[in-house]
């Protein structure tokens, strides 16, 4: 269960389904290139006799029913992350109207520029799929990168258009800076309340003993200095609750020595032991390595209070674009982002600097949450 969506990625899928996708798909990508070929040649030498329309009608739909199986065969087999595409409404349109509607579509022309691709790419395909049967090698090897090429350029022309992808984008940037803004307010009124019920207090009473203090300074020394002593011991007290209030707005160890001494330090004070990995050199900047101590420290503290867990792993890494923070532990699982609940918190910090978290947590556990923080390096 992700608390958002995803950036789209695509991983090198498995052999053995790379080679279930790539033989059968020699003979539709045939069949494909053959019927669009002919049908189209047919369709436009016969327009002056107005046969021609009904069948480039017919290919145009053969098309763009062809684009929707890649599409589906693509995500299911390669797992290219592929779904349906918006296209121009049709209905109640006349025949030739519909034609000319699908012309217009760009979806349509994608569609095609990816078929009359993919029909010369599945010669080069079949053999190097038939030969990964026997060569152990080269299915372990070469297939899922093939598999993992031809995923990007389905992705590439049969996904998402420029435009919807900037759309997308444009949505996704506005609900994160929405949530954003409110994790910040939560954050506001979370240190207006800890200052009130804790530091304010204590330099109320130690206002209220000095006060207490002048009074009585002519004609009782005894009670002055113990009314001096007790506003001592508050004044001590509220420097220690605003140190601590300080500390949890950005601690000391993290600006000064890094996210590996600060998740380490969180890890001791756990109750269960952690096992703390960090690799994130160069350091990233101070609102990424923020973001991420503070999504550990509390996810730790879920899982002390309420997962079940013995133990628990902390691993931080870089890739070219994110620092990914990775939190497991062996406890009961079935956690669930819920709106108000401490995932959801944890999805709202993250979505401050445009970051997601995932939370994968079957019931029996293990569970592991990620955080995908964007970084420029």
């Amino acid at each position: 269960m992700t608390a958002q969506d995803p950036p789209p990625e695509h991983p090198r899928p498995h052999p053995a389904r790379t080679i279930g996708y790539l033989i059968p798909s020699f003979v539709l990508r045939l069949l494909q290139f053959i019927l669009i070929v002919v049908g189209g040649t047919l369709g436009t030498a016969t327009l002056i006799i107005w046969i021609g329309f009904p069948i480039l009608l017919a290919v145009t739909g053969f098309i763009r029913w062809s684009g929707d199986l890649e599409r589906r065969w693509a995500r299911r087999m390669l797992g290219t992350p592929l779904g349906p595409v918006e296209r121009l409404p049709l209905d109640g349109q006349p025949m030739t109207r519909r034609w000319l509607t699908r012309l217009s579509d760009p979806t349509t022309w994608r569609d095609l520029a990816y078929l009359m691709v993919a029909f010369p790419l599945s010669i080069v395909e079949l053999p190097i799929a038939l030969a990964s049967i026997v060569l152990l090698p080269m299915a372990i090897w070469v297939t899922p990168w093939l598999g993992w090429l031809h995923g990007n350029l389905a992705l590439s022309l049969l996904g998402p258009n420029r435009t919807k992808k900037l759309e997308k984008k444009a949505e996704h940037l506005q609900a994160s800076r929405a949530r954003g803004v409110d994790a910040a307010e939560a954050e506001r009124r979370r240190i207006e309340r800890d200052l009130h019920d804790g530091a304010q207090q204590r330099l109320v009473a130690v206002a209220m003993s000095l006060g207490r203090a002048k009074s009585k300074f002519d004609h009782d020394p005894n009670a002055v200095r113990d009314l001096i002593d007790e506003a001592h011991s508050d004044a001590k007290l509220a420097v220690s609750e605003l140190r601590d209030l300080a500390r949890g707005i950005y601690p000391a160890v993290l600006g000064d020595r890094g996210l590996d001494a600060a998740l380490s330090a969180q890890a001791a004070k756990s109750p269960i032991p952690v096992d703390v990995h960090v690799d994130v050199e160069p350091r990233p900047p101070a609102a990424v390595e923020t973001t991420a101590y503070f999504i550990v420290g509390e996810t730790l503290t879920n899982i002390a209070k309420h997962s079940g867990a013995t133990e628990a792993t902390v691993k931080v890494w870089r890739s070219d674009t994110h620092v990914i923070t990775e939190i497991t532990d062996n406890g009961h699982g079935g956690a669930e982002v819920r709106p108000g609940g401490g995932l959801a918190g944890l999805a709202d910090r993250a979505a401050t600097i445009d970051g997601v978290i995932t939370v994968v947590s079957p019931v029996g556990g293990p569970t592991v949450i990620r955080a995908d923080l964007p970084c420029q390096w």
